[in-house]
């Protein structure tokens, strides 16, 4: 037997019923009773004859739990960027893992304490969870709106504690004699790295052309700001550089990738064999962002202003793409040339 019945958050009449120990719910559509029964009896034939197509959303039952993730993520390619689809993708697939382990698999059985259950569940740090949370909540709120749900259970689950921890470590002088004591294949990223003071992902996207000999300057899109910027060249990394090589080359041939996803794999590669340098000598874990970090605390540390500093790592944002020019070029180029990277003689 079916029923009606209406929920204090939506205008219409919804439609109930028990097949084989599982509860169907969908709203009518309609918000006059009248009409809603009409929408009853129509429903109640067609599962008497066997037909369930009413109850489908692009093939799939709508609070199934993976099948819902399947359109959800499709709605989202739609409308979001790959990186953020593929993002949700690989969240709501984990957290569908996991239900289903917990024997629990339509949307409407979810509950506060399954989501908090499942962010304990997970050895990762409080931010990584805080994300998780994030995606999971998106998904739900659609399905709130679409009425395949009348409440987000999501919404009163307890993050753990947020802490504050130093990912990103300065490295001195020690440090930086190891690493380019055994640097290999990767010391001109990491000489990139260190004195321009770029992330790590807009240097793997240099090219010949983006370097300019005579003016002494580096021409580069800064892609989180969006907005290209030029930058003061360190006389140490003009000499590293060929001044006969020139056009759309790239600096290093095996980080170069447009795609940011792949680019970023790519840089697992320096990463490593950075974090391996350091580990072998016994010091504490850095990342290939501990070299910006670096750069700042160096230009502080010879007395370049907070804004000269904000300027030249390009932290301020713009809506338009424009070239930037730091306003105190000249000064600018003077700090970063007295940036020096220490000899293996420094560390012994």
């Amino acid at each position: 037997m079916s029923s009606l019945y209406r929920r204090s958050a939506s205008p219409y009449w919804w439609w109930s019923s028990d097949i084989k120990g599982r509860r169907l719910r969908k709203s009518t559509r309609m918000s006059q009773k009248h009409l809603a029964e009409k929408v009853r009896t129509q429903w109640d034939l067609n599962l008497m004859l066997g037909d369930f197509s009413f109850l489908i959303l692009p093939g799939l039952s709508p609070t199934d739990i993976k099948g819902y993730i399947l359109y959800y993520v499709g709605f989202l390619s739609s409308r979001k960027s790959e990186a953020t689809w593929t993002t949700a993708s690989s969240i709501l697939n984990r957290f569908s893992q996991y239900l289903k382990k917990t024997s629990i698999t339509y949307l409407e059985d979810i509950k506060v304490q399954h989501v908090d259950a499942y962010l304990d569940s997970m050895n990762r740090a409080p931010k990584t969870k805080r994300n998780h949370l994030i995606e999971i909540s998106l998904m739900l709120d659609q399905a709130v709106k679409e009425e395949v749900l009348d409440r987000n259970p999501s919404k009163n689950a307890t993050l753990p504690k947020m802490t504050t921890k130093l990912r990103h470590r300065p490295l001195d002088d020690v440090d930086l004699a190891i690493i380019w004591g055994g640097a290999g294949p990767w010391q001109l990223y990491y000489a990139f790295l260190l004195h321009t003071g770029l992330r790590a992902g807009d240097v793997a996207m240099l090219t010949h052309g983006n370097i300019d000999h005579e003016q002494r300057s580096l021409v580069s899109l800064v892609r989180k700001s969006r907005r290209i910027h030029e930058f003061p060249l360190s006389d140490v990394l003009l000499s590293l550089v060929s001044s006969k090589v020139a056009g759309d080359i790239p600096l290093f041939h095996d980080l170069y990738q447009s795609d940011d996803r792949r680019r970023n794999d790519k840089l697992t590669q320096p990463r490593l064999h950075l974090q391996a340098l350091l580990k072998a000598a016994g010091r504490p874990k850095a990342t290939l962002h501990s070299f910006r970090v670096t750069f700042n605390n160096r230009l502080r540390d010879l007395g370049m202003s907070i804004e000269d500093r904000q300027v030249l790592l390009a932290h301020a944002a713009s809506e338009t793409t424009k070239i930037y020019t730091h306003p105190n070029f000249d000064l600018a180029a003077r700090f970063v040339n007295r940036i020096s990277i220490p000899t293996n003689k420094a560390h012994a």
